[in-house]
């Protein structure tokens, strides 16, 4: 009796082979279209991305799970052995469309650009710079993360106080794109430091926020910040230099500094106890209580609090209007209202950036922070 062969049809042979060639062929592309990605995607997205072309090329996790201190590589880690069993084919596919969405989502963002708003300034990524009615206004635009300060961003401001300070307009603006005023301090900043580069990382995060703040210290026109929505770190520090600080109702000011294991800066550690009085400064700078807009408001923090669904409107009626007084008078006079305490300023400023960098290489801070990304990796 003859044995019965299996027949299998030539043509669904054909097929798959021919998808898994495309698999790969997708796979080959999507690489290619990564490297030409002008926006940062950020450090979640990053991870996913690193995750599925590890299983693409790989397969499931196969390394030794990295040390707790060691939170880069851990977070690497944890990203690939998510991913489980899932097959090789079906990570390139997942990869390919990741990109793809990446792709997509920067094309319709710089279609959206190639018009830009009127008097729009070139030549910023992590910011949108307009001055328009003899106002300039500072916008942070990284509404993904929260309008997360990294250190992009802090070049991106000092430059565009610099410019502010020389051009035609009568005042400056500063105010956040999307939900967020700002959640502060990108702790992602931390994210790649090997341990041999930490003394290196913190001395030139000294330099650089010292830098930063100098420049709220020493603008020459009235600086106003419009505070659109929950405030941390270092852009509430800040706002104590700022010459008008007006909220909406659904604002929170937030200084987390001891629960990170550092310290006050943007000089709020002179001049909140006089804003506020040292035992309300007290609570916020040491035991991070986070204010109400009210609240703020009723500590001096903040000028004017309004009601969230007329806060843009109301605001900037005002802006316009102080917008149309003489320019000169008022650079003039906000010269003689600080200049008594600019030299005081400086010194502070420079006080708390040599504290923090203690902080920074302390291993307090260091636990703190990795502490912050445990947590955030569990979400």
């Amino acid at each position: 009796r003859r044995t019965q062969a299996v027949c299998v049809p030539a043509t669904h042979l054909h097929m798959t082979a021919a998808t898994m060639q495309v698999s790969q062929k997708d796979f080959e592309k999507a690489q290619e279209q990564l490297k030409l990605l002008k926006k940062d995607p950020g450090n979640e997205i990053k991870l996913k991305l690193y995750a599925l072309f590890k299983q693409a090329t790989e397969g499931p996790c196969n390394a030794p799970k990295p040390g707790m201190l060691d939170f880069v590589k851990k977070a690497k880690w944890d990203a690939w052995n998510s991913l489980g069993n899932l097959s090789q084919d079906n990570a390139r596919q997942k990869y390919a469309e990741l990109v793809s969405s990446l792709v997509s989502a920067e094309s319709a963002s710089q279609k959206k650009d190639a018009s830009p708003e009127e008097g729009r300034h070139d030549g910023y990524e992590t910011l949108i710079v307009t001055t328009k009615n003899n106002i300039t206004k500072i916008m942070f635009n990284r509404p993904d993360r929260k309008n997360a300060i990294n250190h992009q961003m802090y070049r991106e401001i000092m430059k565009a106080l610099e410019e502010a300070g020389k051009n035609d307009s009568t005042i400056a603006v500063i105010t956040g794109n999307g939900d967020y005023y700002s959640s502060g301090n990108d702790l992602n900043n931390f994210a790649n430091i090997q341990p041999g580069e930490m003394e290196k990382m913190a001395k030139d995060g000294a330099v650089l926020l010292k830098e930063f703040v100098g420049h709220f210290i020493d603008f020459p026109k009235p600086l106003i910040a419009v505070v659109n929505g929950p405030a941390v770190g270092i852009c509430v520090t800040v706002l104590g230099l700022c010459d008008i600080v007006y909220a909406s109702d659904r604002a929170t000011f937030h200084t987390p500094f001891s629960q990170l294991g550092q310290s006050p800066e943007g000089c709020s550690s002179y001049l909140f106890p006089k804003i506020m009085g040292l035992v309300k400064a007290s609570e916020m700078l040491l035991f991070n209580k986070k204010l109400t807009a009210a609240e703020a408001c009723a500590q001096g923090l903040v000028t004017e609090v309004f009601p969230d669904n007329s806060f843009q409107k109301e605001v900037w009626a005002r802006l316009e209007a102080y917008a149309s007084l003489p320019k000169n008078a008022l650079a003039v006079s906000k010269q003689l209202l600080r200049s008594v305490e600019k030299e005081k300023l400086h010194a502070v400023n420079s006080k708390e950036c040599e504290v923090l960098t203690e902080r920074w290489l302390s291993d307090e801070c260091v636990n703190a922070i990795v502490s912050f990304f445990q947590r955030k990796s569990k979400l």
